[in-house]
């Protein structure tokens, strides 16, 4: 089958022709309709975090068919449309029996420790497919299963409560679905922090107040529109030291920062006038959380969540275009949500 893989750090992603992954008993074998290019992808490629092995198949959104299933697994069937879980996990830790399977003593991540989706196929443990309705397409579906998924557990991370206000930092794919989340989770208001108008405009239309933040502080700004108060709790989606200072200096007494987006770069605040006075939380959000995602692929079939505007790009499996893609990611040059998509 072909794959598009990481070959080395720091180094384009490569066109290679491997075997077809082999499943076991437990398993499913997927042929891959949709993968995802998440901004994860830019630090894997650029060697800031260690892989599993190498050559890898990167990609952790994933979404197909089922092409084959093991002698053991008794509730899927072949053709079975399915996105992917993306941790790997033993199931039988105390992370994996209290429902923590991110820290799960052996979990390996798909597209990071083991191969994952820029591929033609993909084996897995059965119990990481969730069913995707037909309802939602196979694009849509795989940006659930990272992006949309991951901000739902960064809103629960961050506790809010029916009445409280939101600030999401960055309109990316995150962004838009933060705020769909945060308004059916009881937010009263949500401001969307940007510098582009077109995802402020965006932004807008699901509910979300616009904080153009490319002229501005943006906490100063999010104070003007709070009457001074600050928000219950923000969200950092975008990985940068200076946005995620200004997420922890726009709450209000007791609020709660939740950091989402990757940075290696120190964390500066001013311990007393930033933290302890207000007694504020900084949080960190890691991935997601398998008990979640049947849930949130339910409020994407109600249209609770939309998913239609995430997607903007879709892509051929091409080493060329998926570099292209992760090159502007890494330039912070395109904020464009691009998906691999493979068809008959």
């Amino acid at each position: 089958m072909k794959a598009i893989r990481m070959v080395a750090p720091g180094q384009p992603l490569e066109l290679q022709h491997i075997p077809i992954p082999s499943a076991g008993e437990e398993d499913v074998l997927v042929r891959v309709r949709a993968a995802g290019i998440c901004h994860s992808d830019v630090h894997y490629r650029a060697g800031r975090s260690p892989m599993g092995k190498m050559p890898i198949t990167l990609g952790h959104e994933v979404a197909g068919e089922v092409e084959w299933v093991g002698p053991a697994v008794a509730n899927i069937k072949a053709g079975a449309r399915v996105c992917l879980h993306y941790n790997i996990s033993c199931g039988d830790c105390d992370a994996c029996k209290s429902g923590n399977e991110q820290f799960c003593t052996t979990v390996k991540m798909i597209g990071h420790h083991i191969d994952g989706g820029y591929a033609e196929y993909i084996a897995v443990q059965a119990r990481n497919t969730i069913p995707l309705p037909k309802e939602i397409s196979f694009e849509e579906g795989a940006t659930l299963m990272c992006a949309s998924a991951t901000a739902l557990h960064a809103l629960r991370k961050g506790r809010v409560k029916e009445g409280e206000t939101v600030a999401v930092f960055g309109i990316g794919g995150l962004g838009l679905s933060a705020i769909q989340l945060a308004k059916a989770l009881g937010a009263s208001e949500v401001y969307a922090v940007d510098i582009q108008p077109d995802k402020l405009d965006l932004a807008s239309k699901y509910g979300a107040i616009p904080v153009d933040t490319s002229r501005a502080e943006a906490a100063d700004e999010i104070r003007k529109l709070t009457k001074g108060k600050g928000v219950n709790v923000a969200l950092e989606m975008i990985g940068l030291p200076t946005t995620m200072r200004q997420t922890i200096e726009s709450l209000t007494t007791m609020g709660r920062a939740v950091i989402v987006g990757i940075c290696q770069s120190p964390l500066v605040v001013d311990p007393y006038q930033t933290l302890i006075g207000n007694e504020v939380e900084i949080i960190g959000s890691n991935d997601h959380l398998l008990q979640e995602l049947p849930l949130l692929v339910e409020m994407a079939r109600q249209k609770i969540l939309d998913t239609s505007q995430v997607v903007s790009r879709t892509i051929t499996l091409e080493a060329e275009k998926i570099n292209q893609r992760l090159d502007a990611l890494e330039n912070y040059t395109s904020d464009i949500r691009a998906v691999i998509v493979q068809r008959d």
